[in-house]
């Protein structure tokens, strides 16, 4: 495979790792856990290995800042804004939502790194593109050039961050002599999921590409991924149709809205705590994970049926704990 221009920002390959001690009751299914939350410390998950992409394409441009967005608790963002001043880029941020009195997680390490943050309130937040094309202006006037990187870095460029990983996970599969029914990921832009439905193609993966939305339903991703797929093959002149892509994402465990979590959510992220000493989040691995425990526990009238293993890609997420702590049960 020959990839465009990436930078080496990732701690990279993740393990794979077994799950020895968490139990799915009334299964035997054997789960695994691709760590891409071991992809680096501050910016670790799933979004560094997009922008490897997606910043090495910014800088060929010439670009010396960067503007993006999502939630206040983004880890897309945090993961920019860390990144940006690591190789002494500007970075300009747009969340979704009111300033807090006070920032913690993912928005205390915006901050704490310098990035510059622009709030939009949910309900204009369909203008954020918008913002984005004038904050470029007003950088283009002021003698910058700006990159707009849109949310979770999911568009043609940020699909070959989990089209990489797909050849990674090809040897994973090798090395332990394993090759799974199914691989599991939370999606929420579309990026990751895509990425390895591409990648699985490419490289012949074992195992059928599962995703968990965690908001906007199985329709939204279908479309998204099918442009971006169609948006991948055009500028990188490849020969994989959209059309040849399966594009399977199971609703029902988005739960209150994106961001929130019912408490069943938060009892399986502690559960995983307790047993592995692996700790989810409650916007996107934990609803994930709960839900394909949920899937492989309804049998055959589940839709992970005749599974014996199953590999869960872990996206990262952990700062996106502390401002949920309330919800957890140490009783």
């Amino acid at each position: 495979m020959k990839y465009p221009n990436r930078l080496k920002l990732a701690n990279l390959p993740t393990p794979l790792t077994k799950l020895d001690k968490f139990r799915i009751e009334g299964s035997d299914v054997q789960l695994w856990v691709k760590r891409d939350e071991l992809t680096g410390t501050e910016v670790s998950g799933n979004k560094i290995r997009k922008l490897e992409f997606t910043i090495a394409h910014a800088i060929d441009e010439g670009c010396d800042t960067l503007i993006t967005c999502g939630g206040v608790q983004s880890n897309h963002c945090r993961a920019t804004a860390i990144l940006g001043t690591r190789l002494g880029l500007k970075v300009h941020l747009i969340l979704r939502g009111e300033k807090p009195e006070h920032p913690d997680g993912n928005l205390l390490l915006d901050y704490l790194v310098g990035a510059e943050i622009s709030y939009l309130p949910q309900r204009e937040w369909s203008k954020h593109v918008d913002l984005a094309h004038q904050l470029q202006e007003q950088y283009r006037q002021a003698g910058s050039q700006a990159h707009f990187i849109p949310t979770g870095a999911t568009d043609e460029i940020g699909l070959w961050g989990y089209i990489a990983a797909s050849e990674e996970l090809k040897q994973d599969f090798e090395a332990v002599g394993m090759e799974p029914e199914y691989i599991v990921t939370a999606t929420g832009s579309g990026g990751t999921q895509g990425g390895l439905i591409v990648g699985a193609k490419l490289f012949d993966l074992p195992g059928k590409i599962i995703a968990f939305n965690v908001c906007d339903d199985a329709v939204y991703f279908e479309n998204k991924i099918k442009e971006d797929v169609t948006l991948w093959r055009q500028r990188y002149n490849q020969s994989l149709s959209a059309d040849d892509l399966e594009i399977t994402t199971i609703e029902g465990y988005v739960g209150p809205g994106y961001g929130s979590a019912d408490q069943e959510v938060f009892d399986t992220i502690a559960e995983l705590a307790r047993t592995e000493g692996l700790f989810l989040d409650p916007v996107y691995t934990g609803k994930a994970f709960h839900g394909m425990v949920t899937e492989i526990q309804k049998g055959k009238a589940g839709q992970l049926q005749g599974a014996q293993n199953v590999v869960f890609v872990h996206t990262g997420g952990l700062f996106g704990v502390f401002p949920q702590q309330e919800n957890f049960n140490f009783d």
